[in-house]
């Protein structure tokens, strides 16, 4: 008779060890989570029509669409928020007048961006400005002058570009004539760097240079002056006024008197004298 059977040996089971926990990563600072925000855009100027300022008003308000696209979702929202500025003068009548055709035929009357800046143009800005330029161009008063080469050639590239001169020989001519002749003379007979007569930039830059360098040489020479010291004159001697003051008499220095010597003793004199002076004077009673 056989005993029960031995119970089978169970293996043990590995041990695993679980892998250390990963720790989070850290927060990153609010300072560099922060969503960068543009600067806040200055708004166009009221405009009131004049059409001196047509031009400017117009370049503010593309700047600022530009700058600031997905505030506007259409050509529309572009127009009505440039009519906000037309405040008084020309330009709130025409605004209005906008208006007024909108409520007699139920649509605005300008449609798209590009519409709106062709009119723009036609009813505020300069009439005949490109006439006035040449004009100006042809004659003299648009010449240096008392002015600094960077005046002058502010002015010159408004008064150029108003005609729309693109032949670069033309513009050199125009520009030389309106320089100083000292200025002129000197890019003319430029030993070495002349500009080209084809260049326009290369003669507004060494036109600049030579007008600085004669402007250093001015404020050189006016310190100079004032450092340089010169012998002071010395002034001829003039006699100065004054009073005759009379001096208080000065008393002589006191001499000690010498002691008078004593009288002489009486002499009893000559008998006949006495009596002589006897009768000279009365008897007491």
């Amino acid at each position: 008779m056989t005993g029960p059977a031995p119970a089978p040996t169970v293996a043990p089971s590995p041990v695993t060890t679980s892998p250390p926990p990963i720790n989070p990563p850290s927060p990153v600072p609010s300072a560099l989570t922060k969503q960068w925000t543009r600067p806040k855009l200055p708004s166009p100027p009221d405009f009131s029509g004049e059409r001196s300022s047509g031009r400017a008003f117009l370049n503010s308000c593309t700047l600022y669409l530009r700058l600031a696209p997905e505030q506007f979702t259409c050509d529309e929202e572009k127009i009505f928020w440039t009519l906000t500025f037309f405040k008084d003068g020309r330009a709130a009548k025409w605004s209005e007048n906008l208006f007024r055709q909108e409520a007699d035929t139920g649509i605005f009357p300008i449609q798209s961006w590009v519409d709106f800046e062709q009119q723009f143009r036609s009813q505020f800005f300069p009439v005949n400005a490109e006439a006035d330029a040449i004009n100006t161009l042809e004659g003299s008063s648009y010449y240096q002058g008392n002015r600094t080469v960077d005046d002058y050639l502010d002015s010159f590239r408004i008064l150029a570009s108003d005609p729309g001169y693109t032949d670069p020989q033309t513009l050199i001519v125009k520009f030389r004539r309106g320089l100083k002749l000292n200025v002129q003379s000197q890019i003319a007979t430029m030993p070495f760097g002349r500009p080209a007569d084809t260049d326009p930039e290369a003669w507004y830059a060494a036109a600049r240079r030579i007008d600085q360098a004669r402007l250093a040489n001015e404020a050189f020479q006016s310190t100079l002056r004032l450092t340089t010291v010169t012998p002071a004159r010395s002034a001829p001697i003039r006699p100065t006024p004054f009073s005759v003051l009379r001096s208080p008499p000065v008393a002589p220095p006191s001499v000690p008197l010498r002691p008078l010597p004593p009288p002489p003793a009486p002499s009893r004199g000559i008998p006949m004298d006495v009596d002589a002076v006897r009768k000279t004077r009365p008897l007491p009673p």
